[in-house]
């Protein structure tokens, strides 16, 4: 019962990490830090904090309106632009346009947009289409100049408006994230541990490091299969070769410690082999069972599913590796006692 749980268990985890891995998305290019979910009168404490914490290292600021009102900008020749880090357009200063693109040489205009994406395009002009009034009534609508610009991530596909425009159209803006950009500075664990430290619970630090795999689900697999080595050693003990055992051998054998250790080892290697052949029977199909209801999506988008590889090699490491050990362990604790009976040593 342990191998077929600690066998499944492998299974569906395996499963479950390819899901997640497929579905993650990226909040950030790779070794960016982000700082956010602070007040706008936090703000100026918590740049002062990143300041204090990473002297001399340029911050890019996003921004957005203070309360909510409409705002939009589109292009007439890019189509709709993929939606992963940013919405559709993006509010910000000269550093969050080269942090976006990737290039720190990326001509920057605060009285021009830029099209961020990833194929080289014409643009002269962005559209933007606000309500600075917030009483849902008719859109107003400005045409800005505006060029085009390539980035290194597919994900930063975005329109890009200087915050000075939108604070001409009468917006308030305030900041919604703080961002170090790691192209100028990669920050570390032990400097994103400093930095929660002196912010405490005034905003919240984020580093993209990629989709990393849960590996909780190994330490329960481990104990499992702890469990069922210890079931096939305490199947196979020497109580039985203290006695009536212990007596057969000495008259089939040299009676000799080297006989009941190879007794035990058998005995115990015996016993883990029948659980785990058995427990690899039941755990696989048990695990190929649960694994598709486990990786469904409750989202109203289903991402799509990915193939799901079973570890028949960890399997097969379970299967030979676990009666190789158990029958290890049942000899070493083996011990032959003076008068020629055989105990295990617990």
């Amino acid at each position: 019962m342990a191998t077929s749980f600690g066998i499944a268990l492998a299974i569906i985890a395996v499963g479950m990490t390819a899901q997640d891995r497929a579905d993650y998305s990226s909040s950030a290019r790779p070794g960016t830090l982000v700082v956010r979910f602070f007040s706008g009168e936090q703000a100026g404490a918590v740049r002062a904090a990143i300041q204090q914490e990473l002297p001399g290292v340029p911050i890019a600021q996003r921004e957005g309106p203070r309360e909510y009102r409409h705002f939009s900008a589109s292009a007439e020749s890019v189509g709709l632009l993929e939606e992963s880090v940013y919405p559709h357009e993006v509010i910000g200063d000269e550093a969050l346009l080269r942090y976006i693109t990737g290039d720190q040489s990326t001509p920057y205009d605060e009285g021009r947009a830029v099209v961020v994406t990833t194929a080289d395009v014409k643009v002269d002009s962005v559209t933007i289409r606000y309500d600075v009034t917030g009483n849902n009534g008719p859109l107003a609508s400005k045409s800005i100049p505006a060029i085009g610009a390539r980035t290194i991530d597919p994900n930063m596909q975005t329109i890009f408006v200087p915050a000075k425009v939108v604070r001409d159209l009468g917006y308030q803006l305030e900041p919604d994230e703080l961002i170090v950009d790691p192209s100028l500075h990669r920050i570390s664990a032990s400097e994103q541990e400093r930095l929660d430290s002196r912010l405490g619970d005034g905003a919240q630090t984020y580093v993209e490091r990629g989709f990393q795999a849960s590996t909780s689900w190994q330490v329960v697999a481990v104990a499992t299969l702890l469990i069922a080595l210890y079931g096939a050693l305490t199947a196979g003990d020497g109580k039985a070769t203290s006695s009536r055992s212990g007596r057969v051998l000495r008259r089939a054998g040299d009676g000799t410690a080297a006989t009941f250790r190879w007794f035990g080892a058998c005995r115990a290697g015996l016993s883990a082999a029948c659980g785990t052949v058995l427990g690899a029977v039941a755990g696989c199909p048990i695990g190929m069972l649960l694994i598709w209801p486990l990786t469904a999506s409750n989202s109203w988008e289903s991402p799509p599913r990915v193939p799901f590889e079973t570890p028949w090699l960890t399997i097969a490491a379970v299967v030979v590796g676990l009666p190789v050990l158990a029958a290890a362990l049942g000899g070493l604790l083996t011990r032959a006692r003076v008068g020629g009976e055989a105990t295990v040593t617990p």
